[in-house]
């Protein structure tokens, strides 16, 4: 009825949805609409809102989708947004947050455009890094990287050499201690050895042949 202001407590356990996008609300976001646990989505877009994102969101953990774009809030997003482990469509772009983005698998595969328009947001997914990392790269020392794959190599070598060795001395040792094995093993090279003579001297044959025929021509 207008005029006449109603509580809804026993029903806001069972919201869901909230959209009060584009309704020049103006102030801070109130902590107690994050402690609607079983909401799935908020859209307070295009306001005026203020202040930080209070940390208590991480406690909604059935949150899906979460728009407060368009707004002017201010401060680091908190990390407990990370908890939010269902949330799929996240649009914090134009406010003045600032910043790493949370750590989160499910907030690294957003968008970059989710987060568009905060000047001093840092951090994945956006290309921006955070002053620390860039500190933490200038002070790499030059070449750690081939020098982290230098072991690998090395190895791959080292198993690689001591592998010919181990099967040549294996088969060396075969043939020198058991007496059967050696003579049929140099009785198989004899074998191929008279086979190859066989073949260059029928080759040899017909080359000569093919060569007499020529020159008779």
């Amino acid at each position: 009825m207008k005029g006449r202001d109603s509580e809804y407590k026993e029903i806001l356990p069972y919201v869901r949805m909230i959209d009060l996008s584009s309704n020049n609300l103006s102030g801070s976001i109130p902590v107690e609409i994050f402690s609607l646990s079983g909401l799935q989505s908020l859209n307070l877009s295009d306001n005026h809102l203020m202040g930080i994102i209070s940390v208590e969101i991480g406690g909604m953990e059935y949150l899906e989708s979460l728009d407060l774009s368009r707004n002017n809030l201010s401060g680091e997003i908190p990390q407990t947004m990370a908890n939010l482990t269902l949330l799929h469509n996240l649009n914090l772009s134009y406010n003045n947050l600032s910043g790493r983005i949370p750590s989160g698998t499910q907030i690294q595969t957003l968008s970059p455009l989710s987060f568009f328009g905060n000047a001093k947001l840092c951090g994945d997914p956006l290309p921006k890094n955070c002053p620390e990392d860039e500190e933490a790269e200038t002070r790499r020392p030059t070449g750690v990287g081939k020098n982290r794959e230098f072991p690998e190599i090395a190895w791959f070598y080292v198993g690689m050499g001591s592998g010919f060795f181990v099967g040549l001395w294996g088969v060396c040792g075969c043939l020198f201690f058991n007496k059967a094995w050696r003579h049929a093993y140099f009785q198989y090279l004899d074998n191929i050895k008279d086979s190859a003579y066989v073949v260059i001297a029928i080759k040899l044959k017909w080359l000569f042949q093919k060569l007499g025929i020529y020159n008779a021509g």
